[in-house]
């Protein structure tokens, strides 16, 4: 049995040691949000925040959770309030939507511990997730929108 805090709740699952926590999330928990891209850590769909730094969760075995705080999309604004989240409607970021949730943990953490980062800041932060649509430039103004305000 592991158990961990998943957005402010604690969670026992009962899942073998080395489960990724993606998996944990989605089909365990319920968590949809957190979504699957490439397995093999390069993409970024699936990145939550493990101790309120943005890690990827296909690549984390629920082991290594274990008395640990995860959040998720869903819990990072359950109803869509947060800055980031709100810049990402006013900057029209979405396009398939898919790799959103990613990009937005990502762009959250950063924010987090880098109330104005820089544009170059933000490109080198936001690298580490992919978009196939190619909304790169919206959403380096919606993180940059979110620092503003």
């Amino acid at each position: 049995m592991i158990t961990f805090t998943v957005n402010g709740s604690q969670k026992n699952v009962d899942v073998s040691d080395d489960v990724p926590l993606l998996w944990v999330l989605r089909d365990a928990l319920g968590l949809t949000g957190t979504k699957y891209g490439c397995g093999v850590g390069v993409c970024g769909a699936c990145t939550v925040h493990v101790n309120d730094a943005a890690e990827y969760a296909c690549l984390i075995p629920i082991s290594a959770v274990a008395g640990q705080n995860v959040k998720t999309i869903e819990g990072l604004s359950p109803d869509g309030s947060h800055p980031v989240q709100r810049a990402w409607v006013d900057e029209q970021v979405p396009q398939c939507g898919y790799c959103q949730s990613g990009q937005i943990m990502r762009a959250a953490a950063l924010l987090a511990r880098n109330k104005a980062p820089t544009r170059i800041e933000i490109i080198q932060e936001m690298r580490a997730n992919l978009c196939r649509c190619g909304a790169y430039l919206r959403i380096i103004r919606a993180i940059d929108r979110t620092a503003r305000s």
